[in-house]
């Protein structure tokens, strides 16, 4: 079973998918133009809601 995220990952993942659904959203930092890939959508929103990063394990360094 997948973990679950937290509720304001998924709202802001939400948000930006509805400015995509109403032609709100734009790549590449607002300088590129509107999104007009579904895949693009998702990939920015999954970016922005820091759901695409995996946790890294933190290492102890021995001495």
């Amino acid at each position: 079973m997948a973990p679950r995220t937290k509720r304001g990952k998924r709202a802001k993942a939400a948000r930006v998918m509805r400015e995509f659904k109403e032609g709100r959203l734009k790549g590449g930092r607002g300088r590129r133009g509107k999104v007009k890939s579904r895949r693009q959508a998702i990939a920015i929103a999954l970016s922005e809601a820091g759901l695409s990063r995996k946790k890294r394990r933190k290492r102890r360094r021995k001495i």
